[in-house]
């Protein structure tokens, strides 16, 4: 960039990487934004902070963002005999570019969402559940297919959907123990959405529900009535 809108380009750097954390799920209320002092910085660094994430033994950096201004390329020059200067066509000018470096790793990004994802709730019973609360994108499985019960064309049922839908998403067929404990299997694993054929998708329970399946949310554990026929663009709004 231009030697003078360094600044400029600095703090949209910073407001982007945040807002990629929180996008992807992360809390904004785990995250800070922490200008480094003069005695931390660089040589090199006109500026830098750290995206930090508030981890059950304290803050913690995720990653940093530095003005770096021209040292890079000037150090470059400098032993390689190149010149690496800019030159722009409609100014006529000649300048070595600034740089702005985000510098993030996967190791960390990963322990972090895993981190703010996990929940423990105590029900009413007392009993214990686990919620891996990844965004979907992030998600190793996107959805789980169900039949309610291994019975009365079910099963069929519930293959036929599961095979309209895996071409999109990476889905998980599930069929076995009760429903409530399969539901809690796949919330442990993370999976946002999960799909059940029961006796309304046989039309038992009146004609107007007759193929349509019942869609769960992992979060709010809200359920909706989607045609089968609709899941595919369904699902794919709810992802987004």
């Amino acid at each position: 960039m231009k030697p003078g809108t360094d600044e400029q380009w600095f703090e949209h750097w910073k407001a982007e990487r945040f807002r990629w954390y929180t996008d992807l799920g992360i809390r904004a209320s785990k995250l800070r934004l922490r200008p480094h002092e003069s005695n931390e910085l660089a040589h090199y660094a006109k500026a830098c902070v750290d995206v930090e994430y508030e981890f059950p033994f304290g803050w913690s950096e995720l990653e940093g963002v530095a003005n770096r201004t021209d040292f890079d390329l000037k150090r470059h020059a400098e032993y390689s005999g190149k010149a690496l200067e800019y030159f722009d066509q409609q100014t006529r000018e000649r300048y070595v570019p600034y740089v702005i470096e985000p510098s993030a790793g996967v190791d960390r990004s990963l322990l972090t969402f895993l981190v703010d994802a996990f929940e423990e709730v105590v029900t009413e019973k007392g009993e214990t559940e686990r919620f891996m609360r990844l965004h979907p994108r992030l998600a190793p499985i996107k959805v789980a297919v169900f039949p309610l019960v291994n019975k009365a064309g079910m099963p069929e049922l519930a293959r036929t959907v599961f095979e309209s839908i895996r071409k999109r998403f990476r889905c998980f067929y599930d069929d076995g123990g009760a429903i409530g404990r399969r539901y809690r299997r796949q919330d442990e694993a993370g999976t946002p959405f999960g799909v059940t054929i029961d006796f309304d998708t046989l039309g038992e329970k009146g004609p107007e529900l007759k193929d349509t399946v019942t869609l769960r949310d992992r979060d709010t554990m809200q359920q909706e009535r989607v045609a089968a026929d609709q899941l595919p663009e369904r699902l794919h709004e709810t992802m987004q």
